[in-house]
């Protein structure tokens, strides 16, 4: 046997190996998280459950949309709550109780909690789907796109409340799977790749209003990219986004209608400026920088755009998953714990930087360059759509709004382009790619805990 050829089979062994140890640690996580994460603590946790009990009033007879004196969180499209409504009328039709909702709470609770981590690992499935397509390989097993997606904390968090952005995952990989597929095909559709794409672009807008910054790299596409047939692919966009609309606008045009606006909010807006928000806002200072790799929660971090953001990606900055539980008094151990989600953000540091660095050069993976044009024009709307809501609903001094759980797609869309990159790295230099491999698996051993709700104090304290 060619010693090349042999060499290349052991790494694809050892890389089989690996792959099974993060997703088995993964399953890990999730498990873990079911039987120690109360959602209740969770962002807006109350008000997303009022949003959940009036639904399930009405279900399945009508689809009754709560008003802003019902809960805060009446913006939102019941996409995210459906499940969980749903499980709510099923246990109160089966279980006895003088309080059916208070009895059933917990139970429709952990049914949600289930249901999303069984959305996860599809998610996980579909993207690594799309990948075998874009990267026109047999195998499934896509080292690079788990490990990556993986060391992502907030990941874990996401899917652990109760909320919408984890269906915007899932839906999204179906998405990009769906695109990879007619791109692949020169964009030659029949109807019911229409009525999918159709489908998966209405379920999007009916899980978080954040997917509406994942439609215009669709559109760009027709006016960028001279390689596409225009005339076919202007004919299935078209008529994807009509089926979309249609699925959809009903619940926009209700907001519209009763509040005066189809993005309406739970706070009231300002006109925009840029002097909304403080220099410190855009710009950390020296003293912010300091507290990033010192003591990365709050409040050290007031309305940090930047420094909140990759705090909340990496660890736990507004402290909703760590050292706020009914497990740890409240800010017990919590500077113990801020040293450690320190060391997290120090040490993720060069992920960071390999990930954005590999998804630029993904860019120039010419197969599919109308995956990744959409995957660039979907990130530049994603950070300068979720910076105009901050800039428009300021809330200083804290700056509640920053959290990376309200734009979890950006850093899928991230890792997912990287990640073709990384495994076109692997044929160009074998050593460089298991190089990196390394940084990452590093990354993901040291940032373990950091997945895990309320983690033991004693495993923290001897780190």
């Amino acid at each position: 046997m060619n010693i090349k050829v042999k060499q290349i089979k052991i790494n694809q062994k050892y890389e089989k190996y690996i792959f099974t140890v993060i997703l088995l640690a993964v399953i890990f996580v999730l498990l873990f998280n079911l039987f120690t994460y109360n959602p209740l603590l969770g962002y807006d946790a109350d008000d997303h459950l009022q949003y959940i009990d009036h639904l399930s009033r009405y279900l399945p007879r009508a689809l009754d949309l709560p008003s802003n004196t019902d809960t805060r969180e009446f913006f939102n499209p019941p996409g995210g709550y459906l499940f969980s409504s749903l499980a709510q009328v099923i246990c109160r039709n089966i279980v006895t109780s003088e309080d059916l909702f208070t009895t059933c709470k917990p139970i429709y609770i952990k049914s949600t909690q289930i249901f999303q981590s069984i959305l996860y690992l599809l998610t996980i499935f579909w993207s690594l789907k799309a990948l075998k397509i874009i990267n026109e390989t047999s195998k499934l097993t896509n080292l690079s796109f788990l490990l990556m997606f993986s060391i992502l904390g907030a990941n874990y968090r996401t899917i652990s409340m109760i909320r919408g952005e984890p269906y915007i995952l899932f839906f999204l990989s179906l998405t990009l799977f769906k695109f990879a597929k007619l791109s692949s095909k020169k964009f030659e559709f029949t109807n019911f790749d229409v009525a999918t794409f159709g489908f998966l672009i209405g379920a999007l807008a009916l899980s978080r209003q954040w997917a509406f910054l994942l439609f215009p790299g669709f559109l760009l596409l027709y006016f960028i990219n001279a390689k596409i047939d225009k005339k076919r692919y202007f004919k299935f966009i078209s008529l994807s986004f009509l089926i979309g609309f249609v699925s959809s606008s009903w619940f926009y045009f209700s907001l519209f209608f009763r509040y005066g606006s189809f993005t309406a909010f739970n706070n009231t807006p300002v006109k925009f400026s840029f002097y909304n928000q403080p220099l410190e806002f855009y710009v950390p200072t020296l003293e912010n920088l300091r507290y990033l790799f010192y003591k990365p929660i709050r409040p050290y971090l007031d309305n940090q755009f930047i420094s909140i953001l990759y705090s909340d990606l990496w660890g736990d900055y507004w402290g909703y998953f760590t050292f706020t539980s009914r497990y740890l008094n409240i800010g017990r151990n919590q500077d113990i714990i801020g040293d450690y989600l320190a060391r997290v953000n120090l040490i993720s540091l060069i992920p960071s930087i390999l990930i954005i660095l590999f998804f630029l050069k993904g860019r120039n993976f010419q197969r599919f360059n109308e995956v990744h044009k959409y995957l660039s024009y979907s990130v530049l709307f994603s950070v300068l759509g979720y910076l105009w809501f901050t800039i428009k609903y300021p809330m200083p001094p804290t700056g509640d709004t920053i959290k990376t759980t309200y734009i979890i797609q950006l850093f899928y869309l991230l890792v997912f382009g990287a990640s073709i990159y990384l495994e076109k790295l692997k044929t160009i230099s074998s050593h460089k790619y298991f190089l990196v491999i390394t940084i990452f698996l590093i990354a993901f051993i040291h940032n373990f805990s950091s997945y895990l709700s309320h983690f033991p104090y004693s495993f923290i304290k001897s780190l």
